[in-house]
């Protein structure tokens, strides 16, 4: 199918719209600079200029596509207001967008950080959701929105912590962690494992339901995590954070999602 990848230049668009390239999609990439996205194009893949903050440009990106899978976001760094102009009203402006061209299914990677903290409980799909944080908030926004909007086939699929494939996520998080106990649990995801959810999504005729966590079989420990890139475990000085644990069973049993990477030690011995 011809599909519409935005956010390609970042961790997770870029390595599923090469996953997708690679299967036999075409692939076309909404990129703000082409000058940053040299990778796809050696990927065989389109790409359209336009800035999700710009309705007008988004136009042509969705057109004669039967897909979209939405991956931009502005996440850490970003103000509230930033945030909100990004994810949650550059959403609208995308799903509109969409739903004049006809699109046939529109997904939306949101976050799990969307349950905000329920003491690291199991959170499912239809569980109440209580961000505070301007990332999370606005992720949750503009999933009300999509899920609301009629005539477009929106799903949502909230990943958790996404790691692998070269990604430096893991490096990049000991700097906001390190005061967490290293025995509190988080849950992550392989680039691969999302890429999988996603096709699995896109090929479904119809999905038995609108929202998907995407989380692999085990949520290691931060001392574990840590580990993985040979950093000291975090000192735990703050308290426990609460995350909520992404709870996967929905879409292995209505989708047959099953992660390739399992568990953290498998990626590592996958030197993956």
């Amino acid at each position: 199918m011809k599909i519409l990848v935005t956010g390609a230049t970042g961790k997770v668009g870029s390595r599923l719209a090469k996953r997708l390239a690679q299967r036999g999609d075409q692939v076309r990439a909404l990129v703000r600079d082409p000058k940053r996205a040299e990778g796809l194009l050696e990927a065989r893949i389109e790409l359209a200029v336009g800035d999700l903050l710009d309705a007008d440009s988004l136009v042509a990106a969705v057109r004669g596509v039967d897909s979209v899978v939405h991956c931009a976001a502005f996440f850490r760094g970003a103000t509230p207001e930033q945030a909100r102009a990004v994810n949650d009203l550059g959403s609208q402006h995308l799903a509109r967008a969409a739903l004049a061209a006809s699109v046939r299914r529109f997904i939306f990677t949101s976050t799990g950080l969307v349950y905000g903290s329920n003491g690291g409980r199991l959170a499912r799909e239809d569980d109440p959701c209580a961000p505070t944080a301007a990332y999370p908030v606005t992720k949750l926004a503009a999933e009300c929105f999509l899920l609301a909007i009629e005539g477009l086939d929106a799903r949502v699929l909230r990943l958790p912590f996404v790691y692998g494939d070269g990604d430096p996520h893991i490096e990049e998080a000991i700097a906001f962690l390190r005061r967490c106990p290293p025995s509190e649990r988080m849950s992550i995801g392989h680039h691969a494992d999302v890429a999988q959810a996603v096709t699995l999504l896109l090929d479904a005729p119809s999905p038995a339901h609108r929202i998907y966590n995407v989380v692999d079989d085990e949520a290691p420990e931060l001392a574990t995590l840590f580990a993985s890139v040979g950093a000291p475990p975090p000192s735990g000085s703050d308290g426990e954070r609460g995350y909520a644990l992404l709870d996967g069973r929905r879409i292995r049993e209505d989708l047959g999602f099953r992660p390739k990477f399992p568990r953290l030690a498998d990626a590592i011995a996958a030197g993956a």
